[in-house]
């Protein structure tokens, strides 16, 4: 069971993280705003110099946002891992007793503790199943929108 605190303590690290890389990318945006707004009013006043940094701050902000987006993208694949991770060793260990509950079934010979446990052999496999589904698909979205657009 220590192991799985840590590895859940940990996803829950990793899921904090990219929430406050996405909050400080917000805050990039905010203010790539503003500098926009300077740069509009530097350009009617006719202050070409001061545009000019305004601009840069633009560009910087930008820069600064996507970078913020793109590590909060690759933590939240991480954590679709880790958390892949989890759920395929609690399924290993309900097989392990499935399995374990079978071959007691199969030496005595009782058929309906065989059958019950063969049922719940099968949902674990299409609960696996499923989850490997989505977690495809997850990292198929997630690596995609990680990817530069160039």
């Amino acid at each position: 069971m220590g192991n799985a605190e840590k590895l859940m303590n940990q996803i829950m690290e990793l899921k904090f993280t990219s929430k406050s890389l996405q909050c400080q990318a917000q805050k990039c945006e905010k203010d790539d705003k503003f500098q926009k707004i300077r740069v509009k009013k530097s350009i009617e006043k006719g202050n070409m110099d001061n545009a000019r940094i305004y601009a840069e701050n633009v560009i910087r902000k930008r820069n600064e946002q996507m970078n913020y987006l793109c590590h909060s993208s690759r933590l939240d694949v991480v954590v679709a891992r880790l958390d892949t991770q989890a759920k395929m060793t609690t399924i290993n260990k309900s097989i392990s007793s499935i399995v374990k509950s079978l071959e007691s079934s199969l030496n005595t010979g009782n058929l309906q503790k065989m059958s019950g446990t063969m049922d719940s052999f099968e949902r674990q496999f299409v609960n696996m199943e499923v989850q490997a589904e989505f977690m495809e698909s997850f990292m198929a979205g997630s690596t995609s929108l990680s990817t530069p657009e160039d």
